[in-house]
């Protein structure tokens, strides 16, 4: 998605991945197995943070300043709770909750936000105009039948899945 909107993207995988993530777009790939990607990329205005813990640490210093980390696993932010309506105790603690990581951001000259996903109407369709026009592709590790929900679901705990996400078919 980031290519297509005109990124110049870089992302982790293991070796055995390289080619997998440049043909969906890639145009740097870190090898996790061998080097810390913190010090390989360098100048970067926003990176996507989907592992937290110290994999958000270290996703802070490969930004240029005034860059900025969204993370979809790292703790919520004030601006989360504010958006989300919590009263001001939760708004309190939730503060608590990222403030060492925005006061690492700020001394870096970045920022941190937290990104809450949730479904929406208008961009699945957006997406699915991508899916349909072949602009985008997914990448299925393995689809399951309804009936065998509880198979995938164990499939997917047992950490089988290597690359690309399980698909449960529903059939009319």
């Amino acid at each position: 998605m980031a290519k297509h909107l005109g990124a110049h993207v870089a992302t982790t995988a293991s070796s055995s991945k390289t080619d997998l993530v440049k043909g969906l777009g890639a145009d740097v790939v870190v090898d996790y197995t061998t080097q810390a990607f913190e010090t390989v990329l360098r100048d970067y205005d926003v990176v996507l943070d989907t592992v937290g813990g110290d994999t958000l640490g270290r996703s802070l210093q490969v930004l240029k300043p005034g860059g900025i980390v969204v993370s979809i696993a790292g703790p919520p932010d004030p601006a989360f709770a504010k958006r989300a309506g919590a009263n001001p105790v939760v708004r309190l603690a939730i503060a608590a909750l990222s403030f060492r990581v925005r006061q690492r951001a700020r001394r870096r000259g970045v920022r941190y936000s937290y990104l809450f996903m949730k479904a929406s109407g208008d961009q699945l369709r957006e997406i699915t105009t991508l899916l349909d026009a072949g602009t985008i592709r997914p990448v299925v590790d393995r689809s399951f039948d309804f009936t065998a929900t509880r198979e995938a679901l164990a499939y997917v705990e047992e950490g089988r899945a290597k690359a690309g996400k399980v698909v449960i078919r529903m059939t009319s």
